[in-house]
């Protein structure tokens, strides 16, 4: 397992709470009474599995900082049980994975950047906008830490309604990982988003430099083309 768990959202076949017609949401630190809910739904929901230390360390508020979402209208009389949540993690920047990404003036502190682990919301609360909430929940965590530079995550390549997400809340696309995530003996490539924050920003991403080498290059092209056809009609 790699030193970081990673993460996914996913369709849930979990049995769903009933729901309100407008629900209301609040969000709260994750705590030990969530943890047979919080197991439950990554296993549901995630296609690889955690070890039980994670959750220990999520419940226990560890090193890991989270938040659940729960809707306080639920009928059933289970108005704090979880029905999202994210998790994550503080890293310093110079030993994160993007570290030569990372622009940031050492006059201030150590860099750090805050990793966010697993995302996750069950499937009849979907498409309410909590995944956003529980992001921007993250991102105003990190915001307020002076020293960090960023909020990055990991999303499967194939998962487009997460990629949307993140392109919407201004993260951007940085890296193509192949072969990041091995599920059921399959390796599935990873797009790695970065959301800038205090300050940072980044240099030209590799996705970017790709992108743009190649526009150059069809831009040369063309001009070449162009330029060969004026001179042939006598133009210059």
């Amino acid at each position: 397992m790699s030193r970081f768990p990673r993460g996914f959202v996913e369709n849930s076949s979990m049995e769903e709470p009933k729901i309100a017609r407008r629900p209301t949401i609040c969000f709260r630190p994750i705590n030990p009474s969530d943890l047979e809910r919080l197991e439950q739904i990554h296993r549901d929901i995630f296609p690889i599995r955690y070890e039980s230390e994670f959750f220990q360390n999520v419940v226990n508020g560890g090193d890991i900082v989270s938040w659940a979402a729960v809707d306080r209208s639920r009928p059933d009389g289970h108005s704090e049980e979880l029905i999202g949540f994210v998790t994550a993690k503080i890293v310093l920047a110079k030993e994160s994975e993007i570290s030569d990404l990372i622009r940031y003036d050492s006059s201030k502190g150590e860099g750090t950047l805050v990793y966010i682990l697993t995302l996750g919301v069950v499937e009849t609360y979907r498409k309410r906008g909590i995944a956003k909430a529980l992001i921007n929940e993250v991102v105003k965590y990190s915001s307020g830490i002076p020293v960090c530079r960023g909020v990055y995550l990991h999303v499967i390549a194939h998962n487009n309604p997460a990629i949307r997400l993140y392109k919407r809340m201004s993260f951007r696309c940085v890296r193509r990982l192949h072969g990041f995530y091995l599920i059921n003996g399959q390796h599935f490539d990873s797009y790695l988003f970065v959301y800038f924050i205090n300050g940072s920003r980044s240099p030209c991403s590799p996705l970017y430099v790709q992108n743009t080498s190649i526009f150059c290059i069809l831009n040369s092209v063309c001009c070449d083309v162009s330029l060969r056809f004026l001179h042939r009609w006598g133009y210059r």
